[in-house]
């Protein structure tokens, strides 16, 4: 399997990551990825890409869209969302874990 771009395809202002924002209390900025592209409402690709975190936070859901399958894993983040919710859905676990271990647990 190919190592991931250093960095990934985004969109900005995608209507589909402004519906995931409002859904979210209108957080300032959301990024979400569908596939292998990330999805960009409230900040512009520049910071996104300057905030290590938060790339390596996206870069795991793009890696986590390969190992599964684009339909099946769209399928599993949601059931899993709606039974757990999203903070503890065990995808966004993953990449805030794996995320933090890479930008700040390298200390």
């Amino acid at each position: 399997m190919s190592e991931p771009t250093k960095f990934p395809r985004t969109w900005t202002n995608s209507p589909l990551a402004r519906i995931a924002r409002l859904v979210l209390g209108n957080k300032a900025n959301v990024a979400m990825v569908i596939g292998q592209t990330v999805h960009l409402s409230g900040a512009t690709r520049e910071e996104f890409l300057a905030d290590a975190e938060w790339l390596a936070h996206e870069r795991v859901h793009i890696r986590q869209f390969r190992e599964h399958g684009f339909v099946p894993f769209l399928w599993k983040y949601l059931v899993e969302s709606a039974r757990v919710g999203y903070f503890n859905n065990k995808f966004e676990v993953e990449a805030r874990e794996e995320a933090y271990r890479l930008t700040r647990g390298k200390r």
